[in-house]
């Protein structure tokens, strides 16, 4: 019996952060990177939260469950993001 293969074609997000992360390091021109996964975390979580909000129609709650993530830390997030 034979493995079957994931067929699935890559995620245009996956695809979209792959592509940067590679332009990234290019850009460093053999520099170091630091605080890569809080840089990431940063530019990510504020378009998400912007979408997601307009998603939801400004309801935090609704938000806050699409999220996976309590109405608390939704609104502490926002507020970093000053959003």
């Amino acid at each position: 019996m034979s493995a079957q293969k994931n067929t699935t074609p890559p995620n245009p997000i996956d695809a979209c952060v792959r592509d940067n992360l590679e332009a990234f390091f290019r850009d460093l021109d053999g520099q170091e990177p630091h605080s890569m996964h809080e840089m990431l975390i940063k530019l990510v979580e504020k378009p998400l939260f912007e979408i997601v909000m307009r998603e939801a129609g400004g309801n935090q709650s609704k938000a806050a469950q699409w999220l996976g993530i309590n109405r608390n830390t939704l609104r502490r997030k926002l507020t970093d993001h000053n959003l």
